[in-house]
């Protein structure tokens, strides 16, 4: 798609509403809800899919008019940030210390050495070695609004930005509508709530969580129950790489500069907001064969795929 060119959101009916789909941050996404006529759906479908886009292009790395891009220019001078980039960045800061330094959103230089596409082509650990020298979050200077990152690091807002974008999405469709809705963006959701029945009753959601590998008829994808709040999957089932029988998952230790060890295929967590989920989900993988362990110390509901 030339760039700057933007579809609008499909709108279709379902069996008791509507489904609204588009793409944005590189995933599928729709809207479902319950009720309802086309124009709403529509009208709802326009909201959700230019708060993504708009999230996508204030903070996405690879636009060079994004606040990242002015950030990763800054050659070491202090930057002052807007009120959301700075809730952002506070949210990273927690993440960073409930995760013992695991979580580190300086980490994403990284990727100029490490190509997650399925093949078995390694990165040279010197180049790895190297780059470890940009990475690490005591290493930049944030004194909220001022932000300072030292020449060569970047920061990369992907771990939280598409849940973040979910929860946004919400709080948005929520104000313009009372009936039931899910957002989905690329399998983080949330729901406003219930479904409700012939009779008014609240009924469930039902979410499918696929395997990490394709489904086939006898494989069934778990089903989720859900009556209210969010889900969030974080895996390896799109990034890895597979050498000498050994997966790689896109999940780097920040302290190495190599894919976490042991990791799960797949972990599925339910929290009250997306953003929240997302967070377990990784920590999760971030704890590698520990994952479930820790999942089950947090006490959230969650699903874990091997």
């Amino acid at each position: 798609m030339p760039s700057g060119v933007s579809v609008a959101p499909l709108v279709e009916p379902t069996a008791d509403g509507w489904r609204v789909a588009f793409a944005a941050m590189a995933s599928p996404c729709e809207l479902l809800l319950q009720g309802g006529d086309a124009a709403l759906a529509r009208r709802l479908g326009e909201i959700a899919h230019g708060e993504a886009q708009r999230i996508e292009h204030k903070f996405s790395r690879y636009r060079d008019d994004s606040v990242l891009a002015r950030l990763h220019a800054s050659a070491g001078e202090a930057v002052e940030v807007d009120a959301e980039t700075a809730d952002l960045l506070d949210f990273a800061a927690h993440c960073h210390a409930l995760s013992g330094g695991l979580f580190d959103i300086t980490s994403g230089v990284l990727r100029a050495a490490w190509r997650f596409d399925g093949s078995d082509r390694l990165p040279d650990p010197a180049q790895v070695t190297a780059l470890l020298g940009q990475v690490g979050w005591p290493r930049l200077q944030w004194q909220r609004p001022w932000l300072t990152l030292a020449p060569g690091m970047q920061i990369d807002l992907g771990g939280i930005g598409k849940e973040y974008a979910v929860d946004r999405t919400l709080g948005l469709l929520r104000a313009q509508t009372g009936l039931p809705v899910l957002v989905n963006f690329g399998g983080d959701l949330i729901v406003s709530g219930p479904r409700l029945d012939a009779a008014g009753q609240p009924r469930p959601w039902q979410v499918g969580i696929e395997p990490p590998d394709r489904p086939s008829a006898s494989r069934v994808p778990a089903i989720v129950l859900l009556h209210g709040g969010a889900l969030a999957t974080s895996g390896d089932a799109r990034r890895f790489l597979l050498k000498d029988g050994v997966r790689y998952g896109h999940v780097l230790d920040p302290r190495t500069g190599w894919p976490v060890p042991g990791t799960p295929r797949s972990v599925t967590v339910a929290a009250p907001t997306c953003t929240e989920a997302g967070l377990l989900s990784t920590l999760a993988l971030l704890q590698g064969a520990q994952a479930e362990a820790f999942l089950q110390a947090q006490g959230v509901p969650h699903w874990v795929l091997n």
